[in-house]
């Protein structure tokens, strides 16, 4: 067929089974002598496969990652943690406590539910003194905590007349305790014995202290009250 001209003069050739059609264009000649336009022939599907296959691995690594650094800042976090318990440990064995008045004892001074701030290392270094606000261990119960004020230390002598307190017969400077709070009980004379305190609460005539059993070993005194932090409006210093 080769040489053999069209109708309208241009040239047709058959060549591996292709014909050009009358604009140019390819045609292939099937086995039944059928004619496809190459124009229309699909995509190769591998090239899809490809882009499917790359993000699933890059995905993969991502998540490998990922798992690392939250194992990383796990351990990070276990660690902040544990530190801070010790340092809470060491701080409330040795420095300071956190502590909540329990009952009207101490009123006017310290009133119920009053938050403190206890100094336990200043009676590391050094003794309590008269006027003191400390946390103590219930002699008859070490496993309770009060909060009193000390009154005399090892040597004195306390004596109470109608619930005017004298140490060393001078009567004690005691204008922190309102006049509806005082008592008007009887006693001593005693002396204070070496290693012990004599303790009473600001509110005289409802208190539990060592009017009623006796003196405080010193070993009992747990720290000073050094802040009132809460309620906020009556914070204060001691």
């Amino acid at each position: 067929m080769t040489g053999e001209e069209f109708p309208d003069g241009l040239p047709a050739s058959v060549d591996d089974g292709q014909q050009s059609s009358p604009d140019g264009h390819l045609f292939s000649v099937d086995g039944d002598r059928s004619l496809v336009d190459q124009r229309h022939a699909p995509a190769s599907p591998p090239a899809m496969e490809l882009a499917v296959e790359g993000p699933a691995i890059a995905g993969r690594g991502l998540k490998t990652v990922t798992l690392a650094q939250v194992k990383e800042e796990l351990v990070a976090w276990v660690k902040t943690l544990m530190s801070a318990a010790v340092y809470a440990v060491l701080i409330v064995t040795f420095l300071f406590q956190v502590a909540r008045v329990e009952g009207q004892s101490m009123a006017p001074t310290l009133e119920d539910q009053d938050r403190l701030i206890v100094n336990k290392l200043v009676y590391r270094i050094g003794e309590p003194r008269r006027g003191d606000i400390v946390m103590l261990y219930y002699p008859l119960n070490p496993e309770k905590s009060f909060v009193k004020r000390v009154i005399a230390e090892e040597g004195d002598t306390v004596r109470i007349v109608d619930g005017r307190v004298y140490v060393n017969d001078i009567p004690l400077k005691d204008d922190y305790v309102a006049s509806e709070y005082r008592s008007h009980d009887d006693w001593g004379p005693q002396v204070i014995p070496e290693g012990y305190d004599f303790v009473m609460g600001d509110h005289r005539n409802n208190s539990s202290d060592s009017r009623h059993w006796g003196m405080v070993p010193k070993k009992y005194i747990i720290g000073k009250v050094q802040v009132r932090w809460w309620p906020v409006p009556t914070a204060r210093v001691f």
